[in-house]
């Protein structure tokens, strides 16, 4: 039996944590502090967690200097006084008047960082939009779980989010990253067309294909032992529902569907002890929230709460969750708990 085919999930996916100094005039280094693989990333999302500063999403593809802010519909600005490259075990600053957003002075900063690889399942790809429905091609070689939408120049739209848990027939419901928005059947966003191993969808919707508009998709595919991308069903009660994932997780964002609510995201870094009491929110610009929330444990997450962001009795939830390392690795040798 194969229980992963990752066995250091650090090579895929890191949590960064640092301090701001608030200086400029100079480049600064964000080098990972993990022992473990080396990784040059090619998505980067920054958030303050002490102030109310907007995210910083950049990638390799758009270009390191190429910001979008995930809790707002606002297209991609170029600047390079955030982030200004990647490194190859990390990311750079950039240089000049460094913005309160990656390094505000004395602030704790946190960054979420991937890898993009067929081997984890991350693709990054952009295209023009044309207003009628058509399909784009990805390097998954596996059918995407997850996807993101995000046009970068043209006029300004929201962040549309497939899950395909997230669905009814045919597997094409939207959520917005940027809002609190319930889930919406749009058949103007994936064009009521399940993604395949080669090509997803997109309909004539203008979040996801205006004609002459320019965009950026993320895509991810699940891979045993290293991210999944499921659903579970609320209790209302503190001693909430196990998630079995298969892996100790090291990033866990969770949303409820069936009516509106905020988005959360829960990090091993932030969090280095159970219960999970800090977290941040992908569709605002707030600082980092106080509340326990959940346990992560080494094969998955417990609720710990009755707050119906995360298990409100009868709520239906999807979640988005990636290892810090896999319960059981490929030589059959179990993992530890935290």
């Amino acid at each position: 039996m194969a229980y992963t085919t990752i066995d250091d999930p650090s090579a895929y996916f890191k949590v960064q944590l640092y301090t701001g100094t608030g200086s400029g005039g100079s480049d600064r280094q964000i080098t990972f502090d993990d022992t473990d693989t080396d990784m040059q990333p090619d998505l980067v999302w920054i958030k303050n967690r002490d102030s109310a500063q907007e995210h910083v999403l950049v990638d390799s593809v758009r270009g390191a200097t190429k910001d979008l802010d995930p809790s707002a519909n606002t297209l991609e600005t170029t600047t390079s006084t955030r982030v200004g490259s990647f490194l190859s075990d990390g990311f750079q600053l950039g240089s000049g008047t460094l913005q309160n957003r990656v390094n505000g002075s004395s602030h704790k900063m946190v960054a979420w960082c991937w890898k993009e690889s067929a081997t984890s399942g991350f693709d990054i790809t952009t295209a023009t939009g044309t207003g009628s429905a058509k399909t784009i091609s990805h390097s998954l070689s596996a059918v995407p779980h997850w996807m993101i939408s995000k046009e970068k120049s043209g006029s300004v739209n929201d962040w549309t989010v497939y899950h395909h848990k997230n669905t009814s027939s045919p597997q094409t419901d939207s959520l917005i990253l940027n809002e609190t928005n319930t889930t919406s059947d749009q058949d103007t966003h994936w064009n009521d067309t399940v993604p395949t191993s080669s090509v997803f969808t997109v309909g004539s919707g203008s979040v996801v294909n205006r004609d002459g508009s320019t965009y950026v998709y993320y895509l991810w595919s699940e891979k045993q032992g290293f991210s999944k991308f499921g659903t579970y069903t609320g209790t209302g009660n503190a001693d909430g529902p196990f998630i079995h994932l298969g892996f100790r997780p090291a990033f866990v964002m969770i949303r409820r569907t069936n009516s509106a609510k905020d988005w959360y995201i829960f990090d091993n870094k932030v969090n280095p002890i159970n219960p999970t009491a800090h977290y941040l929110e992908p569709n605002t610009s707030d600082a980092q929230g106080n509340y326990a929330w959940i346990d992560f444990v080494s094969n998955g997450f417990k609720i710990r709460n009755t707050s119906d962001g995360a298990s409100g009795s009868g709520d239906t939830y999807v979640y988005f969750a990636f290892a810090e390392a896999p319960f059981v690795n490929s030589n059959g040798v179990p993992g530890n708990a935290r």
